[in-house]
């Protein structure tokens, strides 16, 4: 995120919308809290990656995994995952314009292509009519500039969903998603990139004008950003994003899903959001964040494996983020239901009981169940 400035222009379109002075409430009037009340009520929560799931650009015909119909990280895609009642939250990815409007968008780059000439810009280095320009517009007459997208093998192509939907701001997906649908606001910064404390501070305050009266609950992979988010605000939890030691940085408080615990037991964190993997090849760290009253929620092509959330359901996760949106939350509400004959709340203890006598042992017995899901590169 680059520091932003805010002119008269882009203020018109990006007006900047009051900060809850209290905590936001759930429809029953209690305050709404991530960790660990909302989870242990619920058993374990589902989160809409990106909306409906993200889109798998260059996927074979048919793909199920991680193709979604809608384009991510839109209003169109938040709304349909709003229509589940089983969807706790929808996870988005948010970054602030040269001129200070918070925009969602997961890739650091945004690409189009005029003729045979490939332009590529920084998503922080636009204004936010620049960003607004690429792909469907909201107003018909305007011309839109074609949405490519770089693969991971370096390959560029062209970026289309079955049903499109335009580019949006933070303040329009506040304004038009449900209340009642939770915000996991992940604040996305280049990891190729050393920022400042001043540019991540002046980020995050601009993030934080538009947090309102509903569930929500920031995320980063940036160490750093998590402190300061988590110092600026005491409303909101605050989680640490980590691969779980599936990736290797500089930064080694990223390298690992105990580094994690240990960044938010040092900046007071609420919890941590894991690749599935780490958390699958290390489920201790599952005993180590409960003893510090930290949730555990996980992300990851895995948690489109109805096998593995369960898997994961049994060892205590609290929550995890899906492509397959309504597939996997239908299963994920099916093994949640409480026995007959108990109550909610005294199913929730039991539950809570059966996770902490569930010993090493089992938990190994059930993850060589399923070695080749946890050793494929996903």
């Amino acid at each position: 995120m680059a520091v932003p400035t805010t002119p008269p222009r882009a203020a018109a379109h990006c007006r900047i919308a009051a900060r809850a002075s209290t905590p936001p409430v759930t429809a029953g009037g209690r305050p709404w809290e991530l960790p660990l009340a909302l989870l242990a009520e619920r058993g374990m929560v589902v989160g809409g990656h990106r909306g409906m799931g993200m889109n798998a650009v260059g996927a074979p015909p048919g793909a199920r995994v991680g193709a979604a119909r809608e384009r991510e990280n839109t209003l169109l895609s938040f709304g349909r995952a709003a229509e589940h009642a089983a969807v706790a939250f929808v996870e988005f990815d948010v970054q602030v314009t040269k001129d200070g409007c918070p925009v969602i968008f997961h890739d650091d780059f945004i690409l189009t292509q005029k003729t045979e000439v490939l332009f590529e810009r920084r998503v922080t280095d636009l204004l936010l009519e620049e960003f607004l320009s690429y792909g469907v517009q909201k107003e018909p007459h305007k011309v839109s500039k074609p949405l490519l997208r770089r693969m991971e093998d370096g390959r560029v192509l062209a970026w289309s969903t079955e049903e499109d939907d335009y580019l949006c701001t933070l303040q329009e997906v506040f304004e038009h998603v449900s209340p009642h649908l939770g915000f996991n606001i992940e604040l996305k910064f280049d990891d190729n990139i050393i920022y400042p404390g001043v540019n991540l501070n002046r980020a995050l305050q601009t993030v934080l004008q538009y947090a309102g009266n509903r569930p929500l609950f920031f995320s980063t992979f940036q160490p750093d950003a998590a402190r300061i988010i988590r110092e600026l605000q005491s409303v909101y939890p605050v989680l640490f994003l980590t691969e779980g030691g599936t990736a290797k940085h500089d930064d080694r408080r990223r390298n690992s899903l105990d580094d994690a615990i240990q960044v938010c037991q040092e900046y007071d964190l609420h919890g941590v959001v894991s690749e599935v993997r780490g958390v699958l090849k290390n489920p201790s760290a599952i005993i180590k964040a409960r003893e510090s009253n930290l949730a555990i929620l996980t992300y990851g092509q895995l948690n489109n494996v109805r096998e593995a959330v369960y898997i994961q359901y049994l060892m205590g996760v609290n929550g995890v983020i899906v492509d397959l949106v309504e597939e996997i939350s239908n299963a994920v509400a099916d093994f949640s239901k409480p026995d007959l004959g108990q109550s909610t709340f005294s199913n929730s203890v039991d539950m809570g009981r059966k996770h902490e006598s569930f010993s090493q042992q089992q938990l190994g017995f059930l993850l060589r169940l399923i070695p080749e899901l946890i050793q494929q590169p996903h």
